[in-house]
């Protein structure tokens, strides 16, 4: 199994010919598209949209601003470490939901959605890159959510183990699970825990 840039085109004798030119003979081509966001179960008249798998519009990706805080979205971005980010963002609700913590009024939500598609127009990233926290936005995030909830911010030792793993990832992009060199940063990991048993 090999990860290879886009495909271009394939041929009849099953060769694989790739964007940057290369190619190779095939026997299976798995494609990993990720996930599509789609919520028919809120109907057409919903007052969230879908359009190139952004979720629009949602304050800070969790709550569509027309019907905020009665309905709430977790986990909607992607490229993320998962648990922490859910957690902290149902954290967020919780708070939201019990009044301990304030929305902001409709028009700085929607200023602030606004803020998200301009970042991205700037950069020339499509649509459907709304919810992608690559880059290191996804930290400043979370540490933003912790704040609103008043809890830790993202302890150090996951942010660096986050950027050791995506250069790893790009060293070694067929073999970055199976090879690393992070033992130190496993060891503060372990430190970190302790305060848990």
């Amino acid at each position: 199994m090999w990860l290879h840039s886009m495909i271009d085109h394939a041929q009849g004798d099953g060769t694989v010919v790739f964007q940057d030119g290369s190619s190779i003979k095939a026997d299976v081509i798995m494609h990993c598209t990720g996930y599509l966001y789609d919520f028919p179960f809120l109907g057409d008249d919903s007052t969230i949209t879908v359009d190139d798998n952004c979720v629009d519009p949602l304050y800070k990706h969790v709550f569509p601003i027309e019907v905020a805080p009665d309905l709430s979205f977790i986990g909607v971005p992607w490229k993320v470490i998962p648990f922490p980010l859910f957690e902290l963002q149902s954290k967020w609700v919780a708070g939201i939901l019990s009044g301990r913590i304030k929305l902001p009024s409709k028009d700085e939500m929607m200023e602030d959605v606004k803020a998200i598609y301009s970042r991205l127009e700037t950069r020339g990233w499509p649509k459907r890159y709304t919810h992608n926290f690559s880059g290191g936005y996804q930290f400043e995030y979370d540490d933003w959510l912790a704040e609103q909830c008043g809890h830790p911010p993202i302890e150090e030792w996951r942010k660096l183990m986050y950027a050791a793993n995506a250069k790893n990832k790009a060293a070694r992009p067929e073999r970055y699970r199976d090879e690393w060199d992070d033992d130190g940063l496993v060891a503060l990991a372990n430190e970190d825990f302790k305060k848990y048993f």
